[in-house]
């Protein structure tokens, strides 16, 4: 149950109308299913923010360079590492959509250790792993790693990425936005609980719980 109530289509002003239209048009193409996802009406009480917010997604989707499947690795693991139930769910079906397999998205709680995942999704996975931690852990040597995989648009475009996930999954984190059933019918990626960095390693704090 959302900690706050969204603006309903009939009492939301012309502008906001318009911007639910879109967005379900644009699910829809994305996902299948036409549904508004329940940050919209929450961001709709400042709609100056709803359209700012609208423009930074539309331009962060735009001619993508990375692969898909690797975009949707990070933004999966970003989302399960902060407790967002919502982008769990939607992330889950995007990630399924763009190549990555059903086995990486049972095992992603477990990417360094299974047989599913290849160097480089392991190294992208480190980068969203160290930039969800707090403080951030990106330390130089995978960076390093990174570098001689990626040109330097892509990496740019990877940690944008990933900060983006950031903002989405911690704003829906804290308004407690459930999600609406985009994977339904496919097991979501396991969340994984709250960490913090202990030494030199991430301790994980909370009980893993799997979410179908």
């Amino acid at each position: 149950m959302s900690r706050i109530e969204g603006v309903p289509a009939n009492k939301a002003n012309p502008l906001v109308r318009i911007i639910y239209r879109m967005v379900r048009r644009e699910l829809g193409r994305m996902t299948g299913k036409r549904e508004l996802t329940p940050d919209i009406p929450v961001r709709a009480h400042r709609t100056s923010l709803l359209v700012g917010y609208g423009i930074f997604e539309s331009t962060v989707a735009r001619k993508p360079r990375v692969d898909a499947h690797l975009r949707g690795l990070v933004q999966l693991k970003s989302a399960v590492m902060q407790g967002c139930e919502m982008c769990q769910d939607i992330g889950s079906q995007q990630a399924l959509a763009w190549g990555v397999g059903q086995e990486q998205v049972n095992d992603l709680y477990r990417y360094r250790e299974s047989p599913h995942f290849e160097e480089t999704e392991r190294l992208v996975l480190d980068l969203a792993v160290g930039m969800t931690l707090t403080p951030v852990q990106v330390s130089d040597e995978l960076f390093a790693e990174l570098r001689s995989r990626f040109d330097d648009a892509e990496l740019v475009e990877l940690v944008n990425l990933i900060a983006v996930e950031n903002l989405r999954s911690r704003f829906n984190a804290a308004f407690q936005l459930p999600s609406v059933g985009f994977n339904e019918g496919a097991a979501c990626a396991r969340m994984e609980g709250p960490r913090m960095v202990v030494g030199d390693e991430p301790a994980d704090l909370g009980i893993p719980v799997a979410t179908a």
